[in-house]
């Protein structure tokens, strides 16, 4: 209680400029686990439903079974390789629709694969890019708060320390009993800048990682999705 006590008094006898400093990041901090605890619960529950999806999506007997029960049942919806087969499928339908060849004796392009194929392959990379885009929303000012916030509070520090000898220079002492008040509150702004960036770093590296993961994912399902249009619809007619 004391110890509490003392650290308030140290924050509100502060130099102004280290209590501007602090509350620069207070303001860091609020942001930061706000997307920390965000970001946890949006990427846990993409990852869920994504291994829920894969395991209702091998269960389909077809591609059109699979897309019509997810329209229907409406689930899926934070999974990133949902999203995906539906982009895919929506994309299949309209090349089908609007004729493009999908058989790969019908046009094929130079290096004999079928026309429709390379449209289906760069549509499913948009759609990787823009999931892994949607999942790293914010993240990036984790890793900003990381790597900033220990200088803002250093400069704080810098600023008090300075302050405090300039008092000395005025009064004429420097015994302890003058120095280390002004001292001892000026690193506070050190340690409220390492406390705002280490857990800003350790959940930036997280999420990094789960996306990556998660990314990975995507494109095994991706080039699942191609195997499986080349096998069922892109097959060669027969004579």
């Amino acid at each position: 209680m004391f110890q509490e006590m003392d650290f308030i008094h140290m924050v509100l006898n502060a130099g102004l400029m280290v209590r501007f400093v602090l509350l620069t990041l207070l303001l860091f901090s609020i942001v930061s686990w706000t997307i920390i605890i965000a970001k946890f619960f949006h990427i846990r529950r993409a990852a869920a439903e994504s291994e829920r999806f894969s395991d209702f999506f091998w269960k389909s007997r077809s591609l059109s079974e699979a897309f019509s029960k997810i329209k229907r049942i409406r689930r899926f919806q934070k999974s990133p390789l949902a999203a995906i087969f539906q982009i895919g499928f929506l994309e299949l339908k309209k090349m089908s629709q609007a004729g493009v060849p999908l058989s790969a004796e019908e046009a094929p392009d130079m290096s004999g694969r079928p026309v429709g194929l390379d449209s289906l392959e760069r549509s499913l990379e948009r759609a990787i890019r823009s999931e892994v885009k949607r999942m790293s929303h914010m993240a990036p000012f984790l890793a900003t708060s990381g790597n900033t916030t220990p200088f803002i509070g250093l400069f704080g520090t810098v600023w008090g320390i300075m302050n405090s000898f300039h008092g000395i220079g005025i009064m004429g002492s420097a015994n302890l009993a003058v120095v280390a008040p002004g001292i001892s509150e000026a690193l506070v702004a050190t340690a409220a800048g390492l406390a705002v960036a280490i857990p800003s770093v350790i959940a930036y590296n997280y999420f990094i990682n789960k996306i990556r993961v998660m990314e990975s994912d995507m494109r095994n399902f991706s080039s699942d999705f191609i195997n499986i249009v080349q096998r069922d619809m892109l097959r060669p007619k027969a004579d």
